[in-house]
């Protein structure tokens, strides 16, 4: 950590050295590697880094992309032929209809196409997600309540 020279009284209020403490420990503990902050009365830049070691270079967030209907096919292959519901739309997912209330379905449970198998939040609108196979659900792939992408896996489904 590195105090720069930036660090000056501005004005004639009393500097406050209990409030620089608790800065400095927040500051410590915390992940951010940088701090800059002003006030009327003074002026402080603060650094994890010293000037002959700079800042870490962030390593790029790999983009996701929708599977193919070709992937698709070849994963279902590789998983003993089972079939996956995806999600068509970006959206939070629920596994019932309201707080509280049973889930459409559970593990185990068998589903015939057209059956109602969750929904997804999406611009405050909830829509129903209806199973596009007969089967028996073998895993749901998403937490209640956990936002969802477009073509993301909800439920492993062993078609009947």
């Amino acid at each position: 950590m590195s105090e720069g020279p930036d660090m000056s009284k501005k004005g004639s209020a009393r500097f406050d050295t209990d409030l620089l403490r608790e800065i400095l420990e927040i500051f410590e503990s915390s992940g951010v590697a940088t701090l800059e902050l002003e006030t009327e009365n003074f002026k402080i830049k603060l650094s994890k880094y010293t000037d002959a070691s700079p800042p870490p270079i962030p390593s790029p967030i790999p983009v996701q992309t929708p599977p193919t209907e070709a992937e698709d096919e070849r994963a279902d292959q590789k998983e003993e032929n089972f079939h996956y519901i995806r999600a068509p739309m970006v959206g939070t997912f629920y596994r019932a209809p309201a707080p509280g209330a049973e889930p459409f379905v559970k593990e185990g449970d068998r589903v015939k196409k057209g059956d109602v198998v969750c929904i997804i939040e999406a611009m405050k609108i909830m829509n129903e997600i209806k199973s596009d196979v007969d089967g028996v659900i073998e895993e749901v792939l998403v937490e209640n309540a956990h936002p969802v992408e477009y073509g993301q896996p909800l439920f492993k489904v062993r078609p009947a």
